[in-house]
């Protein structure tokens, strides 16, 4: 079954108001088996919604509608879906008497005459009730195709999906998606796409999806079933094949774990204290860290050293080794590390130096050109990086890869 979603209003076309709504319904779509092909947004404009709403629904089985059902007079999407389908506007009593009640409880002591508006519904409509709000849901199903109005707040749009239109839907689309993600990290997305080749070209249910992300890779695994239970069963030996592929490459297949928790994750695991030392990064890393709960366990202290006085003063950082090969060097990176482990007694430190630009480079040393080193066990790693884009973006490349770097460290003396 083929879904559609059309977003109302030109607050969204102007880049005044995000438009987050169109992110959920999708994601919740796919949840269900159904297909999306189309999104679009248009404003609040009779004649361009009306022409819109034709095309869609000539494509498509389902088309939800979201935004323009409020009260006011550029509020046309209840009044164009009914001129497409060749329905009258009647008032819904049970629909006037929530609004009234909706009112009084918010101790409004006039209900202006326009919000009446709210209470007319194409003739033969379904009615969802808005328990967040004063325009109801409205559903119109004529000739095979279903028209879905839903307002535009997602405080109200949200808690109506999913509490009403979830279940309509899925009565429409027996069939649920089901999906998996594989993180991967410390490989880049051609690499991984090549090693899984075999498998992306053979697929057909479950489904392969690479994805890449600044730093990793994710592999969303997609079955589609009958239920949640059958979609798991086809799932499972796919990820076990990608897990064995790629090895300790896979640093979660939770959707909702990041890198700096996994890593944290392992810290915790080994009973291991850290500390970093960043130049260019200017603490991005320390600042991933604390945001992962119970960090405060394993995390030691975290420093900035961007000058090469401080390099010298916190860190022990040689001043011949400053002199000799420049603070962004294999040579300094390895001497940040270690500094940091004498510095606090922890376990562990890895140090990020580079050029963030986009001033400092040189063609010796150009921008983006970062050292990143990791102390453990009395032995440094140092990896050496040449990062593309703006200042922004090879920050955060540095600190995914620092990350990469403390965690295949810990691997290497833990996991054997």
């Amino acid at each position: 079954m083929v879904v559609e979603l059309i977003s109302v209003g030109t607050e969204l076309l102007l880049g005044n108001t995000v438009n987050t709504n169109a992110s959920f319904l999708a994601e919740k779509c796919a949840a269900l088996g159904l297909s999306l092909y189309y999104q679009t947004t248009v404003g609040d404009n009779f004649n361009r919604l009306e022409e819109t709403l034709q095309v869609a629904l000539n494509r498509s089985d389902v088309v939800i509608l979201t935004g323009g059902l409020g009260p006011t007079q550029d509020d046309l999407t209840k009044e164009v879906a009914a001129k497409v389908m060749g329905k009258a506007l009647v008032e819904d009593t049970h629909t006037k008497e929530r609004i009234t009640e909706y009112f009084n409880k918010s101790q409004v002591k006039t209900i202006t005459e326009n919000n009446w508006k709210q209470a007319l519904i194409p003739e033969g409509a379904i009615v969802v009730d808005n328990n967040n709000g004063t325009a109801p849901g409205i559903i119109i199903e004529e000739n095979n195709k279903s028209i879905i109005m839903l307002p535009g707040p997602p405080n109200e749009l949200i808690p109506m999906f999913m509490e009403e239109i979830y279940g309509y839907l899925n009565k429409l689309q027996p069939e649920i998606i089901y999906s998996q993600i594989v993180k991967l990290c410390g490989i880049g997305e051609s690499t991984a796409e090549t090693m899984i080749q075999d498998l992306i070209s053979e697929q057909s249910n479950p489904t392969i999806a690479p994805y890449a992300k600044v730093g990793e890779v994710h592999l969303r695994v997609t079955a589609k079933a009958r239920d949640e239970e059958e979609a798991k069963k086809l799932i499972k030996p796919v990820v076990k094949e990608l897990k064995a592929r790629f090895g300790n490459n896979v640093f979660s297949t939770d959707e909702n774990e990041t890198l700096e928790e996994a890593v944290i994750k392992l810290l915790t695991k080994n009973e291991l204290t850290l500390t970093t030392a960043e130049s260019c990064t200017g603490g991005m890393l320390a600042a991933r860290l604390v945001n992962v709960p119970g960090v405060s366990e394993v995390f030691r202290q975290g420093f900035i050293t961007y000058s090469n006085k401080s390099k010298r003063k916190i860190l022990s950082v040689q001043k011949s080794t400053l002199k000799k090969f420049g603070a962004v060097s294999e040579k300094t990176a390895k001497e940040m590390a270690k500094g940091g482990v004498f510095a606090t007694d922890s376990d562990l430190c890895v140090s990020i130096t580079g050029i963030a630009g986009p001033d400092g480079g040189t063609e010796e040393k150009p921008v983006g050109l970062v050292y990143i080193a990791c102390y453990i066990n009395d032995k440094v790693t140092v990896k050496e990086f040449h990062f593309k884009g703006n200042r922004a973006k090879i920050r955060e490349q540095s600190v995914v890869r620092a990350l990469t770097l403390l965690r295949e460290c810990i691997l290497d003396v833990y996991n054997k």
